[in-house]
């Protein structure tokens, strides 16, 4: 479960600030280069350990505020920035693992705000208060747009390479429980570990020849093509009736091993990849019409009907690279940021009744009104995600 206040995605310019962690060190000391009045950007380091979360200051000036985030603790955390309600999200950084950093760049108004640290990414963090005072600075400049976008980049990429470093991780794991024949262990880590490369996908996606040899559906088979990755392993661990699976340790350790090779080469290649913001905003987009395409239908999972591991892990991809954009869409399109933070907090609530202990109902558990309802909620969201890559980049 998210932070309570997830629903309560606020709209307002003032609040383009990435949710900082609660802080235990509660002086007013003024971030460092706070005497340039917000012109240049203002650093904000923050440490979670886990039990406390010190930000390197509690005031920052108005404008381009960099929170510099770095987990010391032994959960994956998030860090919010709140309205000065508490209740009311200004903005976000998720799924930063232990021993990782991850920086968000956003521009702020003067105001009073409620700072959140979360390890664990439960219940309602370890909280603080964070001011930020009126720098006199005035609407942002281009140079002040291109700052955004390259730290929307950088965030955007920070946030795959996790994603891949852990899908390797996993992945491992989840190849030695086939290898040994616990299929019962192998179908629990199934779904978690598909997550993280269903949250990139699109990423994924762009290495041709990767993408099939780890994501192909059997229904997409060409003649004569080989059929490895993740869906091959998927029909052994949930055959359906009549099928014969493999019947040698060889032939398992055969699909594993080319599983954990290709996820090898796919983290190789991602570390050479430098995004640009248009990518970030299509690639939103395309997690989205993947959910319309594969999981609201129950065409991904075909065996292990965990659609909803998927469909999750697809919004959460989408949702991380509009929030490293959304500073940029605050200061240009308002009203698009406003529709955008409603839609996902609509789609995620919806995909919260479907959750169980263990992550989420089977697909084929759920009623055709219920596959219609998350179906509305998919095409409610598409629309103006589909706006998103125009507005930032025009």
């Amino acid at each position: 479960m998210k932070l309570t206040a997830r629903r309560l995605l606020a709209p307002s310019l003032a609040a383009v600030v990435a949710i900082v962690g609660a802080c235990t060190d509660n002086s007013k000391e003024t971030a460092s280069d706070s005497e340039e009045g917000g012109k240049g950007p203002t650093t904000i380091e923050v440490t979670d350990t886990g039990s406390a979360c010190t930000l390197s200051a509690t005031e920052a000036p108005s404008g381009n505020i960099v929170f510099s985030v770095t987990n010391d603790g032994s959960e994956v955390t998030e860090f919010y920035l709140l309205a000065e309600d508490g209740l009311a999200i200004i903005g976000e950084v998720e799924n930063i693992g232990p021993g990782l950093s991850r920086e968000l760049v956003v521009r702020a108004d003067p105001g009073s705000y409620v700072t959140a640290c979360v390890p664990g990414m439960t219940g309602e963090g370890i909280r603080g208060d964070f001011t930020v005072t009126d720098s006199g600075e005035a609407e942002a400049t281009t140079d002040e747009l291109k700052e955004l976008e390259a730290a929307a980049t950088a965030q955007y990429k920070a946030y795959v390479e996790q994603q891949v470093a852990t899908l390797v991780t996993e992945t491992e794991k989840f190849a030695d429980a086939y290898k040994a024949g616990n299929d019962d262990e192998a179908r629990a880590l199934y779904a978690p570990t598909r997550a993280y490369w269903e949250s990139i996908e699109p990423v994924a996606e762009s290495f041709g020849d990767l993408d099939p040899r780890l994501d192909l559906r059997e229904a997409d088979l060409e003649e004569g093509q080989e059929w490895t990755g993740w869906h091959q392993i998927e029909k052994q661990l949930w055959p359906p009736a009549g099928f014969t699976e493999v019947d040698t340790a060889e032939q398992r350790a055969a699909m594993a091993d080319q599983l954990v090779a290709d996820t090898a080469e796919l983290a190789e290649r991602v570390q050479g990849i430098e995004f640009k913001a248009d990518q970030l905003g299509n690639g939103a987009k395309e997690l989205l019409d993947e959910v319309a395409t594969g999981k609201v239908t129950g065409e991904e999972e075909a065996w292990s009907h965990t659609d909803l591991w998927d469909f999750q892990a697809n919004v959460d991809g989408a949702r991380l690279a509009y929030q490293a954009l959304r500073p940029i869409v605050l200061i240009k399109d308002e009203a698009l940021a406003t529709q955008l933070d409603d839609e996902f907090a609509a789609i995620q609530t919806e995909l919260d009744k479907y959750k169980t202990a263990d992550g989420f109902q089977y697909y084929d558990q759920l009623t055709p009104d219920q596959v219609k309802q998350l179906s509305d909620s998919v095409n409610a969201l598409s629309e103006p995600l589909s706006q998103l890559t125009a507005v930032v980049v025009l």
